[in-house]
């Protein structure tokens, strides 16, 4: 891994939001890892490929970006049931027109961890493409950028209306709850940097 980054909380210069593409472009091609080569050759192929990836409307793809909240002993994560996909998730959302990546990441998880106080590090720790069917909506992909968000001591998620419920839980209960490879890769990976930034 590269050097340690600080934390960006809400309102630093850093997460002004960006409509320009080039700024979302950066940020995948800075994820050096060769694991995940194929992926960011495809993400970087959506946003040269679609002025409208940073939409929801933009088919079969669109960018995403999503937050493993890692509490300030690193030895859990946040992870909610959401509510349309029934499924238990890392906190995230669309993009909605908005580049900088690692500000939407930061909102989503605010907004639906309720926790404040949150810290996002700039550079995604994973990437990851995958298939949702929300109901009433075509199945489509989330080209999903991943970031470390870094939670105060003593924070506790109380949850909104995406998630039926929410809650942490350590990498060896996440098998239990039905995660995906994706979400036990994240696991992994973002709470050893959490470590590693503690130490």
């Amino acid at each position: 891994m590269d050097p340690v980054l600080p934390g960006l909380t809400a309102g630093h210069v850093g997460l002004a939001a960006s409509g320009d593409l080039a700024v979302a472009r950066a940020t995948i091609a800075a994820v050096d890892d060769p694991g995940l080569a194929a992926t960011r050759r495809r993400m970087l192929a959506l946003v040269d490929g679609r002025a409208d990836a940073l939409h929801r409307t933009c088919e079969p793809g669109h960018l995403t970006g999503s937050a493993l909240v890692v509490d300030a002993g690193a030895e859990r994560v946040v992870v909610m049931l959401h509510r349309k996909l029934g499924r238990w998730l890392q906190p995230g959302g669309h993009a909605d027109g908005d580049a900088n990546l690692a500000a939407v990441a930061l909102r989503e998880a605010t907004e639906e961890t309720g926790i404040t106080g949150l810290a996002v590090v700039p550079r995604p720790i994973d990437l990851d493409i995958h298939r949702v069917r929300p109901p009433g909506e075509p199945e489509h992909e989330h080209h999903d950028l991943r970031f470390l968000v870094l939670a105060p001591p003593g924070a506790e998620p109380v949850g909104n209306h995406e998630s039926r419920a929410i809650r942490w839980a350590r990498p060896d209960e996440l098998p239990a709850l039905g995660a995906d490879p994706g979400l036990l890769r994240l696991a992994e990976v973002g709470l050893s940097e959490a470590r590693r930034r503690r130490s």
